[in-house]
């Protein structure tokens, strides 16, 4: 394999995986429609890896667009990050995340299908257990009804790739994110929200700037030793670097899907990464209690031991890494 589709590749986490993908011989090509991020990010992209990457400014509902694409370019395989994710977001706007999230799935799917390829990465979350009831979350744990939208979206999109890899040739290798912060070392790429943050480290590092007023906690009532809901935080670069590692696996499997977590086995509570940021990066962090979001659940956190033992990948940067790059990243955006 040597052309690979990013759908989405100029947000968060397709960026981070561009690079990496870069760093180990293959040629991404991106697909954005620039709804939550920036062309700018295209260009240090490009300097970063002093390579030239192709990019097409479109949606991925546009099928006929993106057969065009995979055709042109050679395409071996997609790698497919393009959705919306914010949880709180979802629960306002459904009928735009299902419109986005499913429909944008079933283009890329048809897409491929059109143009024979047969291989995909796809991006899905920790929101499709649901409410766990058992710690650390393991692949075999039963799916629960998500308490957003959003993870609808993400637990309906396994079933349909699941459908239609039992149904043809498709392979795909089915990543379920826990909670990716931090930035690039560089510090000159990283979560990039269009107007207020969704996730709660964009918004911490905009408070200590100075940018927002405060960080709200939603919630200091939970049945956690702090009060405060525990999440498996996982930097964006080792989750970057566990994409590479899946399409190095689609070269030689044989199951049509495989269905890994990624994250690191710790839960950490908010207030707890909370205190490390200001004690990582010697600032403070103006925060308030708030009530519970609803969507967002207790505790969550992975077992990551079957990414290992398939991927022969495991998170290696720590909760402290994470933040100072994540800070580092809200100072370089400063200039």
């Amino acid at each position: 394999m040597k052309n690979i589709l990013v759908t989405g590749g100029l947000g968060f986490i397709g960026s981070h995986t561009v690079i990496e993908l870069i760093h180990n011989g293959y040629t991404p090509i991106i697909v954005d429609n620039l709804t939550n991020t920036r062309r700018s990010v295209l260009k240090t992209l490009q300097q970063l890896t002093n390579q030239k990457i192709t990019f097409y400014q479109t949606d991925v509902l546009n099928q006929e667009k993106l057969i065009q694409i995979l055709h042109e370019n050679n395409i071996e395989a997609v790698i497919h990050f393009a959705a919306l994710k914010a949880v709180g977001e979802s629960i306002e706007k459904p009928t735009v995340y299902y419109k986005n999230n499913i429909g944008g799935l079933l283009s890329v799917l048809g897409a491929m299908d059109t143009a024979h390829i047969n291989k995909m990465v796809f991006s899905s979350s920790a929101t499709v257990y649901g409410d766990p009831d058992i710690l650390p979350i393991t692949e075999d744990a039963p799916l629960k009804t998500p308490t957003s939208p959003y993870g609808v979206t993400k637990q309906l999109g396994e079933r349909i790739i699941s459908d239609v890899a039992n149904s043809n040739n498709l392979k795909a290798v089915i990543l379920r994110y826990f909670n990716p912060i931090g930035a690039h070392e560089s510090g000159r790429i990283g979560e990039l929200p269009i107007g207020t943050p969704n996730n709660l480290v964009p918004y911490l590092v905009q408070a200590a700037a100075g940018i927002r007023k405060e960080l709200t906690i939603y919630g200091d009532d939970y049945p956690t030793l702090d009060g405060t809901g525990i999440r498996d935080y996982i930097h964006v670069v080792d989750l970057a670097k566990a994409h590479v590692k899946a399409l190095n696996y689609l070269e030689k499997v044989k199951e049509p899907v495989t269905t890994l977590n990624l994250g690191t086995g710790k839960g950490n509570s908010v207030l707890e990464l909370i205190k490390t940021f200001e004690s990582v990066n010697n600032v403070k962090v103006p925060y308030t209690i708030g009530s519970r979001r609803s969507g967002d659940i207790a505790s969550c956190y992975a077992s990551a031991t079957k990414a290992k033992r398939v991927l022969e990948w495991e998170a290696h940067k720590t909760l402290e890494n994470a933040l100072q790059d994540a800070w580092k990243w809200q100072q370089y955006n400063k200039r």
